[in-house]
């Protein structure tokens, strides 16, 4: 059977099985005897097991069945949780992941066979339990001998009102009825995913009308090594069970052609049997003494722990929906927009020719469109939305890692783990926030015998908050580490001619801590796997950047550092300031705007000759769109100077520009390979209600 088709959704329950697994052995280091935690993680290995069985691989099945093993001696009260075993089954997850990526390369799990871990895995077992390591052994399938007879099970079926009917109704159709009985090898780990295929090859061929057990019991492997079933088919007995035998770890396959007479007698017969056997064992049970009324409340009160359902079965209400159709949802609001913005640009430059009714109905018409397509906005964006929780949920585990590599005791904090965030910018997040994390354990946190001397807790802490903050999310990762030595920063930069020694002395904090952004700029005393390759901070700001966002640290030496990363809620549309620069219009986010401001030419200063304004008590560098996009130079100056206040994080500016179109609802669309926009200060176009095409301005890159 091909399982290709379902190797994206093999791929998603992977990855949420091996989160739930990271996150439940977590939390068993701490608990080593919860056995809430110890039945969850054995039913995600089972689950996985199944799951790896099914699509045909056999080496993440094999280790699976292996954890799983372990962790049935563990309910079972035969061997207790170490931390040794913590440390082999973190590395069975991440064999597990590697089968994974694998699989997302080249639909197959590899060649690795962990043999290694395996091994480490028995041997817990063995110690745990006090049993010998089992030793290797290469079954061969048994054969049925000469004379040997498979018992026909399919014959102790006893049918429903309803298959009698559907089967009488298949003979009638001149279809033939089977009855199937089919046998598993003894040694198969997955009798389900088995009796699976066979059903789906014979369901090639005809409809199975009855199973024995149920479907759902053969699902959930309640049944020895057989299964019986009936299928009404047109195709041969021969065909049919050559199909069956076909399948891997089936044993044999017996069946015959019934015709539903015979069906019908046989079944009278047993239920006729049945009946006489019923009435014999109740004349046995009048003579034996009643049951204790106190016994059987026993027996019928519910397990402990259990609770009735006594509503409506719960449902899944998510739906797993493909970004692409998204992305193709989201064109078609944004063409929507577009639509609404020409219609009101028609509405504005109408010549008024029309009567005042008409006119006012046409705005309201108008209005309405726009609170349409405003809602319909926000309805796809909501949809798009995810929790920034789907990336932060690995980190616990990767500061577990970090402190045993480091030899360093550490605790992760995280809060706003439901904060949600674009889909597109969460996928892209992760890189940037690993670094971040794996930043304060290396080089933040000092060494255990270093916070005994200062008097800190042994255990150093590092805190993950995400948030919103109006049309952004917020995501602060802090330590209570060493902070930023700015003067050992300084000596680095001067040390490699970043800077001369005079520049050093005028230098602030903040500036002097943006040479950690810079490539190949690394403090760490010693290359190693974790970080000090000088690839790290200057990653995290062109990525961060990359999506709109910005970063900013804050230092004090001795108590530690905070590093703000600030992203924009969302990519693909926004509220914009439509302005115009000799002509041409640009748009730029309200999001990054505070105030705008009149100003006369002579309220302009030089301050190391750069032109800065002074208001409220805060001197605000100017920068000159017309110089900065290479426009003509007006003739003479004007009276007054529009200037629009911009902020990025704690630094503000002034853009200097001719004329203010008002405020609109905008779509970014990519400039794409069509324009060689090395400089970043464009980050993309947007279509105007009159088709006019405005460019829009990135106001962190101008920065």
């Amino acid at each position: 059977m091909d399982v290709s088709q379902y190797l994206e959704i093999f791929i998603d329950e992977t990855n949420g099985h091996l989160q739930n697994l990271s996150d439940c052995i977590m939390t068993l280091e701490k608990e080593p005897e919860n056995m809430d935690t110890i039945n969850e993680i054995f039913r995600a290995a089972h689950s996985l097991k199944g799951m790896a069985g099914t699509m045909g691989f056999k080496r993440m099945q094999r280790l699976t069945h292996d954890m799983e093993n372990v962790f049935q001696e563990v309910r079972s009260g035969n061997m207790s949780v170490t931390s040794g075993l913590v440390d082999v089954l973190f590395q069975c997850l991440d064999a597990i992941e590697a089968y994974l990526e694998n699989v997302k390369e080249s639909s197959d799990e590899g060649t690795d066979d962990n043999e290694a871990i395996i091994q480490e895995l028995n041997e817990i077992l063995a110690a745990g339990t006090g049993n010998p390591i089992p030793e290797k052994v290469e079954k061969v399938p048994v054969k049925p001998q000469e004379g040997e007879k498979f018992p026909k099970r399919y014959l102790d079926i006893e049918f429903s009102e309803k298959e009698k009917e559907e089967l009488q109704k298949a003979e009638g159709r001149g279809m033939n009825i089977y009855g199937m009985t089919v046998f598993i090898q003894e040694e198969c780990l997955l009798k389900a995913a088995r009796a699976f295929l066979v059903f789906k090859a014979v369901e090639d061929y005809g409809n199975i009308i009855v199973y024995n057990p149920t479907s759902q019991d053969i699902e959930d492997e309640k049944f020895g090594v057989d299964f019986s079933f009936y299928l009404v088919s047109e195709e041969s007995l021969d065909k049919i069970l050559e199909v069956s035998r076909a399948v891997s770890e089936i044993e044999e396959v017996v069946g015959e052609k019934l015709k539903y007479s015979e069906l019908t007698a046989a079944a009278e017969k047993k239920e006729a049997a049945q009946a006489a056997q019923e009435a014999k064992a109740l004349e046995a049970k009048q003579e034996e003494k009643p049951v204790p009324a106190v016994a059987a409340q026993v027996k019928q009160a519910p397990a402990a722990g259990k609770k009735a359902n006594g509503g409506k079965p719960v449902t899944n209400r998510t739906v797993r929906v493909d970004i692409e159709k998204l992305d193709a949802l989201m064109n078609q609001v944004s063409e929507l927009i577009i639509a609404k913005n020409s219609l009101v640009s028609i509405g504005s430059n109408s010549d008024g020719g029309t009567s005042g009714a008409s006119s006012q109905a046409f705005h309201e018409q108008i209005e309405y469109l726009e609170r349409i397509t405003t809602g319909l906005h926000e309805s796809v964006m909501k949809v798009r939305m995810v929790p920034i929780e789907s990336v932060v949920q690995k980190f616990p585990r990767m500061i577990r890692d970090l402190s045993k590599k480091l030899d360093k005791k550490m605790e992760l904090f995280m809060t706003g783990e439901d904060t949600e965030l674009d889909r597109t910018v969460v996928d892209q997040i992760g890189d940037p926030l690993q670094h971040l994390l794996r930043n304060s354990a290396d080089h933040g946190l000092e060494s255990t015998e270093v916070r005994r001397k200062r008097g800190k807790p042994e255990v150093g802490s590092i805190h993950l908050n995400a948030f919103q903050e109006g049309n952004n999310v917020i995501i602060e990762v802090s330590d209570d580490g060493n902070g930023i030595d700015t003067e050992t920063v300084k000596e680095k930069a001067i040390e490699r001619g970043l800077i001369t020694l005079e520049q050093g002395e005028t230098m602030t904090q903040k500036e002097i801590i943006d040479f950690l952004f810079m490539p190949s700029f690394s403090m760490a005393k010693k290359i190693s796997d974790i970080s000090g390759r000088g690839v790290g901070l200057d990653v995290v700001k062109s990525n961060i950047e990359a999506l709109g966002g910005d970063v900013e640290v804050k230092s004090v030496l001795g108590e530690g550092s905070k590093f703000i990363v600030r992203l924009p809620l969302t990519l693909a549309i926004i509220q914009a300031l439509m302005v115009e620069v000799r002509g041409e219009k640009y748009a730029i986010s309200l999001g990054s705007i505070e105030t705008i401001e009149e100003i006369s030419p002579d309220e302009i200063k030089f301050v190391q000759a750069k032109e800065v304004i002074h208001i409220r008590g805060i001197v605000i560098p100017l920068i000159r769109l017309d110089q900065l996009l290479d426009c003509e130079p007006e003739e003479q100056e004007r009276e007054s100077l529009t200037v629009i206040i911009v902020r990025k994080g704690d630094k503000v500016a002034g853009l200097i520009v001719d004329e203010l179109d008002g405020q609109q609802e905008i779509v970014i669309k990519s400039l794409g390979k069509y324009i060689n926009n090395s400089s970043k200060i464009i980050s993309g176009a947007t279509v105007l209600g009159d088709g006019e095409v405005a460019l829009i301005l990135d106001v962190n890159t101008l920065f």
